[in-house]
């Protein structure tokens, strides 16, 4: 190549480029994760990635690729003639680093939770035992998290179906060993309802941030056996947006039809209310001591024991509850008997019975209300929720009311869930 003098020296991008390439083992480009390597899914604990690997020289163990005297290093111990039976250590290291060195949450282990649930079937009560997690995500700036536990059964609305563990500070294997209890689960909830268990980081200055979830089948379970969970937690499930769906999707107005219903059930629960039927003849009062002793009374003697998970009417988050019971038909009006009132609880213990004298074939025409209400000082008073028992009414009501007339004399308990409706009333206080 010749210039003539005084004219400026110009090189073509084609020279530029043959002037710079030279023979030689091709080297990796450091990345940032090559400094913060990340163990892959399919390799042992014991042997980490190297932040600075070695590249192999031209001498050791290194075969011509083509003719243009470019050198690929090739794995050491190789077998086969030819580049396509040779596996490339560049290619597997960068392969490696291509996927541990993913930094989306996604792909980020939030850790394992471990924790036990029975069932007990004779105290309708349902027992979750945290006990430990490890390897939690870190959420605070130190590198660690204040991680708590968090219950919720689904679907269920209600703030008082929330239970949470105590925090434990400044750790990312948190042992709790605490036994959280649901009381007033059904045999029938155990069958459709769903457990979540979350992990929560808590934080002072703002809102409590997630680190994941697991959500448990409750129809899974035996009862009275304890069942030992231990899971990897996982990010929440995205919320059904009928928007977001396409129209196009097949059976798509089957699955928000069934989501809306379980929408408006999760909404009429309005609690739980553990109820004892008793029908005492006069010889049954007598041996009772109760308040049917004297002779010739005979009648039913309701029990109301206790509340479990009542929605909250007031704005501190609780309620304060009592209990209503009426013998319908109530011509004058004289059946109402009222529990005491408990303040500030979604979970109230009354144990308090009341008697109705009435005959056994008077009775079978009879429907016992029972209701739920939140006292308001200076205003009227809001309604939680009831149920209603007789002759005419379904689930466990009807079995409920069927078995106290067929055992005279034994008292039967039973839990019922409130609803916010029921049929042919007029909730007035």
């Amino acid at each position: 190549m010749t210039v003539r003098k005084g004219k400026k020296l110009t090189i073509s991008i084609q020279e530029h480029m043959a002037i710079d390439v030279c023979p030689g083992p091709i080297r990796p480009i450091k990345q940032i994760s090559a400094y913060f390597p990340r163990l892959s899914p399919t390799s042992s604990i014991s042997e980490p990635i190297s932040p600075n690997p070695k590249v192999l020289s031209p001498g050791s163990g290194v075969a011509a690729v083509g003719g243009g005297g470019l050198l690929s290093p090739v794995l050491t111990g190789a077998t086969g003639g030819g580049g396509g039976g040779t596996l490339s250590a560049m290619s597997s290291m960068d392969t490696s680093i291509e996927i541990d060195s993913c930094d989306s949450d996604d792909s980020t282990s939030l850790g394992i939770l471990e924790f036990d649930l029975l069932y007990e079937r004779a105290t309708s009560s349902l027992h979750c035992t945290v006990l430990r997690a490890k390897g939690l995500k870190p959420m605070d700036f130190n590198g660690l998290a204040d991680p708590y536990v968090k219950l919720h059964l689904l679907p269920g609305a209600c703030k008082a179906n929330k239970l949470k563990t105590k925090i434990v500070r400044n750790t990312l294997n948190p042992v709790w060993n605490e036994t959280l209890t649901y009381c007033g689960i059904t045999e029938e909830d155990m069958y459709r309802k769903t457990l979540r268990v979350s992990v929560c980081d808590e934080d002072k200055l703002s809102h409590n941030e997630f680190i994941g979830e697991s959500r448990v089948a409750l129809r899974r379970l035996k009862p009275d056996q304890t069942k030992h969970y231990k899971i990897c937690l996982e990010h929440p499930p995205p919320l059904p947006s009928p928007s977001a769906m396409s129209v196009a999707l097949r059976g798509i107005s089957c699955y928000l039809r069934e989501w809306e219903i379980e929408q408006q059930r999760s909404l009429e629960e309005r609690g739980r209310l553990l109820l004892s039927l008793q029908f005492l003849s006069p010889s049954d009062g007598a041996e009772e001591g109760g308040q049917a002793k004297e002779e010739g009374r005979s009648g039913l003697c309701v029990g109301v024991r206790r509340c479990a998970h009542l929605a909250a009417m007031d704005v501190n988050g609780f309620s304060d509850p009592y209990v209503k019971t009426y013998l319908k038909p109530d011509i004058h009006k004289k059946s109402k008997h009222k529990t005491a009132v408990i303040k500030k609880t979604l979970n109230p213990e009354f144990n308090e019975e009341f008697f109705y004298e009435i005959s056994l074939s008077e009775l079978s025409t009879k429907t016992l209300e029972v209701t739920v209400w939140d006292y308001d000082l200076g205003k009227s008073n809001d309604f939680i929720g009831g149920v209603s028992l007789g002759c005419h009414s379904q689930g466990d009501a009807l079995r409920h009311w069927v078995e106290c007339l067929k055992n005279k004399g034994k008292k039967v308990e039973r839990w019922h869930t409130l609803t916010n409706e029921l049929p042919g009333s007029t909730f007035h206080d």
